[in-house]
């Protein structure tokens, strides 16, 4: 009986570092998955949770567990998400530029953010296939907006929407930047998410940005969320949209089944960049 009791003691130990491990890798765990994976209960592995979030090492969500680090109200700056994860958004913005060819006639509505700022430096070079062709682009980005104000591109048409500016994004929220939304019909919006979940939906930290967000979505004809693969499955704690108000999402690696299946019955595109 000792013998059977330290040889489970030391499989849960491994469970447990597989466990830590893979959160660290992949950004999120599920209680069923794992279940499978070890061939245990889904009791067992709710106690081996438990235990590695009293430890510090994990944080748990509805269905399974997430980094302990990752919290529903976690926001970093601009500058700190623009360094971070850096070639999946790489990636991402070329993959979302290829919907604005040299051909494109229309309007681009930018959400502020990381990615989007990174579609908005390669956009900064664009240039259309005819003598005289505008890209008319709007955003409610402070730092966006100057970025493409100062490169004096003559085929860009630059809109910045006003509004109450939040310090930590550089993003102009509130009634203001909403009014302004209720007034135009963009062709394509780039909206950026903190989290895109099967049950949830689009989320991000903050109510006022969650509203801005919830605004482009409905002024925009064709919806295109841009998310590295850290956003898939995650939840943040204000939802601005369900996901069969979207029409694109595009990102670095395959949702998994669950969230892969709720894109589908959405009617969600999902492009890898």
């Amino acid at each position: 009986m000792a013998l059977a009791d330290r040889e489970g003691r030391m499989y849960a130990t491994e469970r447990h570092q597989h466990i830590a491990d893979t959160i660290d890798r992949v950004g999120r765990v599920s209680v069923a998955g794992l279940a499978r994976d070890f061939g245990v209960t889904t009791e067992t592995i709710r106690r081996d949770l438990d235990a590695l979030e009293q430890l510090g090492r994990l944080r748990r969500v509805h269905g399974g567990a997430v980094p302990a680090g990752q919290s529903a109200l976690a926001e970093t700056s601009l500058d700190e998400r623009l360094v971070r994860d850096a070639a999946q958004k790489d990636t991402i913005a070329r993959a979302a530029l290829a919907l604005i060819p040299p051909t494109f006639r229309g309007s681009v509505l930018l959400d502020s953010g990381s990615t989007t700022g990174r579609l908005a430096e390669l956009l900064a070079a664009w240039a259309p296939d005819e003598n005289g062709a505008v890209l008319d682009i709007s955003t409610n980005s402070i730092p966006l907006a100057a970025r493409l104000h100062a490169v004096a591109n003559p085929h860009l048409r630059l809109r910045s929407l006003g509004g109450a500016v939040r310090g930590i994004t550089g993003a102009a929220v509130g009634p203001t930047t909403i009014a302004q939304l209720s007034e135009i019909r963009p062709d394509l919006a780039f909206v950026g998410a903190n989290g895109v979940s099967a049950e949830f939906g689009l989320s991000t930290p903050d109510e006022t940005e969650a509203a801005a967000k919830a605004a482009m979505v409905h002024a925009a004809r064709r919806v295109v969320v841009l998310a590295d693969s850290s956003k898939l499955d995650a939840e943040s704690l204000v939802r601005f949209a369900c996901l069969d108000e979207i029409d694109t999402l595009i990102t670095d690696a395959a949702p998994a089944p669950d969230l892969a299946a709720s894109l589908s019955d959405a009617d969600v595109q999902v492009v890898l960049a």
